[in-house]
C-alpha cells in the first residue's frame, strides 16, 4: 500500500472548505447546528485584529483602575506567553525574546511599544515598532528613564497560569535591563490580567456562538450510532473519532475528550470528588450511560461541553422513566442557578448559596462547579464552585453582565429500574450573563441522546 503523508492542518482546513462548497455543508448525518462555516485563516486574523483594536482601547482605564503605570509582557521563542495572542496580533513570534510594553503616558494617553527581534508589518500597526529594531534592553531602559513608572506590572505572583507566566530568566533580563531601582517597582499584574482576559467584547459573540454549535455537532455525532456500535465500540474509539473531527474541521482542543461510563451493577469509581474518567479499553454495551466532556479552541476562544447518552437495549424504544427523572433533576439545578439565583452584581458565593438552598428544599442531590469561559477553557473571573466555597477571594467576586461561563454541574439520583442504584447526570453548557440571569448559547439537553 502506498504510504501517504499526513495533511498539514492548513491543507486539511482547505479541503474541508472545498468539501463544504461542493456539498453545501457538512454531511446530512449532522444536526442543523453543525452547518457552521468557519472562517479561513486570513479571515480569522483580520477579525482578531479588529478585536485587538477594541481591547487596546479598553486598556488604559484598566491600568489606571489597578494602579499599573507600565505593563510588560515578554514572549519567548518556542515558549509563548499565554497573554501574547491577546495583547498583540495573533501571529507566530520567533524573535528569541519579544517584549511588548504598555505605558501610561499621562495626558498623551497610552503608549504601546514592541521591542521585537524582527519587524513585522502587522505588529507595527498596533505598536511603535521600527523597521530596524533596537535592542530591547535599550528600549526598556529608555522608557523607564522617560516615564519613571511607580508600579511596573509583570506576569508573576498570580494564582493562575496566565497571571504568572513570566519566566525566571525573563524576570532577570528585565531587572538587569531596567536597573535595580526599576526592579524595586515590579509588581504582580494579576488584577489587570484578570480584568483584561475576563472582559468579553461584543464582536466575539457571533464567533463564540458558532464555536459552541460546532462543539455540539461533534458531540452529538460521537454519541450516536454513527460512531457507537454496542458491543464492539470502545471508549478509545469514540475519543479518536473526536480527535479526527477536530483535524478535519481545522480546529483544535484545549484538553483531550473524556468519557465516563455508568452501567447497572457497576461500582462507582471516584476521582477528586467526581465520577472517574473511563479507561479507553472499556467496550460500550447496551444499557450503558455514556458521558462526554469535550471542548474546542477557535480564534482564541474555548468552549466546554458535556452531554449524556443512553444505549438502548434491543427491546427498548426509550430510556427508563427513572433516567428521565434524573435528567429533570439536572435541568432543575440549571434553572435554579441560571434563572433565579444569578444576577449581575451578585457575588459568586451568594449565587452558590441560593442555588444549593433551593436544591435542599427540592431534595435534589446536587453539585456545582461552574467556571468562567472565553479566551481560556478555565477562564478568569468569578467561579460558582463548591471547591471555592470557603475562599472569600473567589466567592466575593461579583457577576458581570456579558461574561461567559461554563454552567457545569451534576445531580445524583436513585434509579428504581436499576434497583435504586444512584447515577450521575452531568451537564456542561457555555452561557452568557444577562440582566435576567444566564442564557445558553445553544439549547440545553433535556432528553437523553439515544444510541440504538
Amino acid at each position: 500500500m502506498l504510504a501517504l503523508k499526513p495533511l498539514t492542518p492548513l491543507i486539511a482546513l482547505g479541503l474541508f472548505f472545498v468539501a463544504w462548497n461542493l456539498s453545501g455543508g457538512l454531511p446530512e448525518s449532522n444536526s442543523s447546528a453543525s452547518k457552521v462555516q468557519l472562517l479561513d485563516w486570513s479571515e480569522q486574523m483580520a477579525v482578531r485584529d479588529g478585536w485587538l483594536d477594541t481591547r487596546h482601547e479598553m486598556l488604559l482605564p484598566m491600568m489606571r483602575r489597578h494602579s499599573i503605570d507600565m505593563w510588560i509582557v515578554v514572549n519567548e521563542e518556542f515558549h509563548d506567553d499565554p497573554l501574547t495572542e491577546y495583547i498583540a496580533p495573533a501571529r507566530p513570534y520567533t524573535g528569541r525574546r519579544d517584549v511588548f510594553v504598555f505605558v501610561d503616558a499621562g495626558m498623551d494617553g497610552l503608549r504601546k511599544i514592541a521591542a521585537t527581534g524582527y519587524w513585522e508589518e502587522t505588529v507595527a500597526r498596533y505598536f511603535e515598532s521600527p523597521i530596524d529594531p533596537r535592542p530591547s534592553a535599550e528600549v526598556l531602559r529608555e522608557l523607564y528613564e522617560t516615564y519613571s513608572p511607580q508600579r511596573i506590572g509583570l506576569g508573576f505572583g498570580g494564582s493562575r497560569g496566565m497571571t504568572r507566566s513570566l519566566t525566571h530568566d525573563s524576570y532577570r533580563f528585565l531587572a538587569e535591563a531596567m536597573g535595580s531601582e526599576a526592579a524595586s517597582r515590579f509588581v504582580s499584574a494579576e488584577p489587570l490580567i484578570n480584568e483584561y482576559l475576563a472582559t468579553r467584547i461584543p464582536g466575539e459573540f457571533e464567533v463564540y456562538t458558532d464555536l459552541v454549535a460546532l462543539t455540539e455537532s461533534i458531540t452529538k455525532r460521537a454519541l450516536s450510532n454513527e460512531v457507537i456500535k454496542p458491543g464492539s465500540t470502545t471508549v478509545g474509539d469514540v475519543r479518536r473519532f473526536m480527535y479526527d473531527e477536530l483535524w478535519m474541521t481545522g480546529v483544535r482542543t484545549w484538553f483531550q475528550p473524556d468519557l465516563r461510563v455508568q452501567r447497572q451493577g457497576m461500582a462507582e469509581v471516584g476521582s477528586r470528588g467526581f465520577l472517574a474518567v473511563a479507561p479507553e479499553d472499556i467496550v460500550l454495551q447496551r444499557g450503558d450511560l455514556v458521558h462526554i466532556d469535550f471542548g474546542i479552541s477557535y480564534m482564541g476562544l474555548d468552549s466546554d461541553w458535556q452531554k449524556m447518552a443512553y444505549i438502548l437495549h434491543t427491546d427498548e424504544e426509550d430510556v427508563p422513566q427513572g433516567l428521565k427523572d434524573a435528567m429533570e433533576n439536572t435541568n432543575a439545578l440549571q434553572d435554579a442557578l441560571m434563572l433565579r439565583a444569578s444576577r449581575p452584581g451578585r457575588t459568586a458565593g451568594e449565587v452558590y448559596r441560593l442555588t444549593m438552598r433551593e436544591m435542599q428544599e427540592q431534595e435534589i442531590n446536587a453539585q456545582i462547579y461552574s467556571h468562567p469561559l472565553g479566551n481560556h477553557g478555565h477562564g478568569l473571573g468569578p467561579s460558582i464552585d463548591f471547591r471555592s466555597a470557603g475562599r472569600t477571594d473567589v466567592t466575593a467576586r461579583p457577576l458581570i453582565e456579558g461574561a461567559y461561563i461554563s454552567i457545569e454541574l451534576n445531580t445524583k439520583t436513585a434509579i428504581p429500574e436499576w434497583g435504586d442504584q444512584e447515577v450521575y447526570v452531568m451537564a456542561e453548557d457555555p452561557a452568557h450573563l444577562t440582566q435576567n440571569g444566564w442564557r445558553f448559547f445553544r439549547p440545553r439537553q433535556e432528553d437523553w441522546y439515544l444510541v440504538r
